[in-house]
Parts: structure tokens; sequence; C-alpha cells
């Protein structure tokens, strides 16, 4: 009996702590910081020195890892399906009475009382059966996301595009809320003021959610979740 009030004990922990929410990992999404800058020994009376190098034929936008961009999201899903299904089936077996030497056999059944006296039993049989399905379904779906959230470049690809990667934090009185988002940018999509638009980043991720207690109430209990769950069998 002890045995048995340990392992339902064990189960309710197990199953509190899975309705608690928890962030995601923040180590994936962290800022990537440039390599640290050597300076190159100084060469008096050049006329061109390297440590003091200056690009007058380049402009500001970000182009190394570290440097900062922005991205504004333009996130807009739309998605509906609708299916139909009937299905019919008439089925019907009719078999004849036979006729053996000119005569049609006929029986009595033993054991059972004729509802007609008059009329014997014979080996005619009539099957039939009917079967109709329908089915119909119907999913409608939007999704819209807007605002701005500045990444880093994490890494540069041997094609020159862009990994970017990065995370805003937003604490509020009950709760936290967070937006992450990765991908791929090409170096012609960003524009003069360092922004490019979140449909054109590439192999994008981009996840909003939040935690805390306003989050939770938004979450069905575990064993709610159980009984919408396939595990449940009826």
């Amino acid at each position: 009996m002890k045995n048995t009030l340990k392992g339902y004990f064990l189960l309710l922990l197990l199953a509190a702590g899975g309705c608690s929410t928890a962030p995601p990992p923040r180590d994936s999404y962290r800022p990537t910081l440039p390599p640290a800058y050597t300076s190159d020994e100084s060469v008096n009376g050049s006329i061109f020195q390297a440590a003091r190098d200056v690009r007058l034929f380049e402009d500001v936008r970000a182009r190394r890892i570290g440097d900062i961009i922005t991205i504004v999201l333009q996130e807009s899903t739309q998605a509906s399906k609708s299916a139909k299904t009937t299905t019919g089936k008439d089925s019907s077996i009719n078999v004849e009475n036979p006729t053996f030497l000119g005569a049609i056999p006929t029986f009595k059944v033993p054991g059972l009382i004729p509802l007609n006296n008059n009329r014997d039993n014979t080996l005619e049989n009539d099957i039939s059966s009917k079967q109709e399905f329908e089915g119909t379904g119907d999913s409608n779906q939007s999704n819209s996301l807007s605002g701005s959230i500045s990444v880093t470049i994490a890494d540069v690809l041997p094609n020159g595009n862009l990994v970017v990667r990065g995370e805003k934090w937003l604490t509020l009185n009950q709760g936290e809320e967070f937006i992450q988002i990765s991908g791929i940018v090409r170096p012609q999509d960003i524009s003069a003021a360092n922004t490019v638009l979140s449909t054109q980043v590439a192999d994008a991720r981009i996840t909003y959610s939040g935690s805390g207690m306003l989050a939770d109430a938004n979450k069905q209990g575990w064993l709610t979740r159980f009984f919408n769950s396939p595990l449940w069998p009826f």
C-alpha cells in the first residue's frame, strides 16, 4: 500500500512539473560577438598604414560577424482546407429454390412451429444490405506578426550570405514574452538603413511565445491534454 501511494505521489509531482511553462534555451540565440581586433604595427612615414585603414568606397551596411541587422517582421499567413467524402454500397443476394427431379424440395425445421402450417420451408433465400457514409471537414487558419527585432550576424557563408540570429525578451508584471528569429540573409537584400524584411530571410525560424502566470493560464492542464491526446482510446 505504501509503495502504491509513493508511486501516485511521484506521478503527481511529474504532472505538476510538466504544467509549468519552461522558457526555451537561450544559448543558441545569444548575440555573436565580433572577433578580437588586433592592430597591425604602424610604419611611420608611409602614406597608407594598415593599422589606420579607412574604406572610402564602402557603406555602413552590416557584412561582418557581430554586425547588427534589424529585421522588419511582416508575416501574414492564411490557409483553408475543405474536404467532403460520400460513399454508398448496395448488395443483394437472391437464391432461388432449386428443382430436383422435377420437384421442389421442402422441409420442416425440427423443434420450430411454422408460422403457416400450410406452407413448407424451402431452400430459397434473399439477402440484401445497404451501407452509406458521409463525412465533411472544414479548416481555416490565419496568422499575422508585425514589428521589428535587431539581430547579429553569426556567420558569413562562402557565397557571401549572412547567417543571422537573435532574440528579444520583454519582462511584464506577471511573466515574460519573447521573440526569437534565425535564418540566412542575402547582402543584396539589406537596405541602406541596415534593415531587411522577414519575408526575405531564408530558412527563417521565428518563435513568439511567453512564460509565466499569463502563459500558464492559457494552457490546458495535464489531465485535459491527456484526454485530448491520441493516447486516450475513446
